[in-house]
């Protein structure tokens, strides 16, 4: 079904449109049904014949296809579609009676979700989350009850999978942890709606990387091998590199480390292929050497290797933006931990209380953070700079 699919220059949501047309009668198919009966995790059953119709081959070409069992020992592979939402929260409107949309107006989107996203540097989850998701649920409203044409309604997909990505980013750092899940979701549905792999390879890491930190780390490590695998061999330096190091920290979070050290090892040559004259999508312009160099050393960290943790983060902070405080405060956070296990405890008493002095309130990520700093330099109580810091 893929390949016939592509070969006519499709995308899952026409394909289900074609197929409503030719069986009018019966309630028609979703882009995720589409999607998933590609990956086999469902079969299209009843569709067959229609399919055979839209596809423009024999019945019995299908037929034999379906008839194949995949071998007893294969295993299932997991794809970015089987964490999409059931229905479809993109489906347009039955009687569309809106304004005309043109590339005007996906350009006025696109810059205010940049602008979102760059407020994100500056500004934390509990103060943008609104906002973000007003975008978001403006940007929805006005591609299912606007008119437009297929290739304005791709970008228009386009930027919704951008804002879901940074309104979700945005609730997780407030902590509304299911509410980033919805975003997620949402964003990987137009991302994948709008045949946009190394978007949805980007939305789906995203939550990945939220499953990660809150305790779901087996479907975190699926799901960020599905999002790179969305990504496809193909997509930039920068996006495989950031796709991996998601990947690697994943596996860390599931105490795999043998596999988060080879994942980091493949991050570092991905973006080793980055050069001047390679475009990256403008959502991937934070990703550098000095990210991925923070990313390796919280692997470090999480695994009790400060001699390696230390170094990397000292020379990022070194050079760190300052006006970006809740980026500074975490990293402030990783190195405080990496001291500690070093036993090096008035040293991580120094950089706790630097990270303490930034502030942060409206980041639930820099609360959770400078939990784990504080309980993790209860161990050196009886050091006078830590007993002193506790004590504040």
């Amino acid at each position: 079904m893929r390949r016939l699919r592509l070969a006519r220059g499709w995308s899952q949501r026409r394909l289900a449109e074609a197929l409503a047309v030719a069986a009018p009668s019966r309630v028609p198919p979703t882009r995720n049904d589409v999607s998933r009966w590609e990956i086999g995790t469902r079969s299209p059953r009843e569709w067959l014949p229609f399919l055979a119709r839209v596809l423009e081959v024999p019945r019995e070409m299908l037929e034999a296809a379906k008839a194949v069992p995949p071998p007893e020992s294969a295993p299932h592979f997991v794809s970015v579609a089987d964490f999409l939402p059931e229905g479809d929260p993109l489906a347009p409107l039955t009687a569309r009676a809106g304004r005309r949309i043109g590339a005007g107006q996906v350009a006025d989107l696109a810059h205010r979700v940049h602008g979102l996203r760059l407020a994100d540097d500056v500004v934390y989850g509990k103060d943008l989350i609104g906002p973000a998701l007003r975008e978001l649920r403006a940007a929805v409203q006005l591609y299912r009850e606007g008119t437009h044409t297929e290739e304005v309604g791709r970008e228009l997909l386009r930027a919704i999978g951008e804002l879901a990505q940074i309104a979700g980013w945005v609730a997780s750092d407030a902590g509304e942890h299911a509410e980033a899940e919805r975003t997620y979701r949402l964003g990987m549905s137009a991302a994948r709606a709008a045949g946009d792999g190394v978007l949805s390879g980007n939305v789906a890491g995203s939550l990945a990387y939220q499953w990660s930190n809150t305790g779901r780390t087996t479907d975190a490590v699926a799901l960020a091998r599905a999002a790179l695998e969305d990504a496809g061999p193909d997509a930039p330096p920068r996006a495989r590199a950031l796709y991996l190091d998601r990947v690697a920290w994943a596996h860390t979070r599931a105490g795999q480390d043998r596999e988060a050290m080879a994942t980091l090892g493949e991050a570092g040559e991905a973006l080793a292929g980055d050069s001047a004259g390679t475009e990256s999508p403008s959502y991937l312009y934070w990703v550098d050497a000095g990210e991925l160099r923070v990313m390796e050393a919280r692997v470090y960290t999480e695994l009790r290797r400060p001699l390696r943790a230390v170094p990397l983060l000292t020379e990022v902070l070194g050079r760190y933006d300052a006006s970006h405080a809740r980026e500074l405060a975490l990293y402030l956070s990783w190195l405080a931990v990496a001291y500690a296990d070093a036993n090096e405890p008035e040293t991580a008493a120094g950089k706790a209380s630097r990270m303490l002095a930034l502030g942060q309130s409206g980041s639930q990520r820099t609360a959770e953070r400078t939990r784990i700093v504080l309980d993790r330099l209860e161990a050196f109580r009886d050091v006078p700079e830590v007993a002193e810091l506790l004590a504040s």
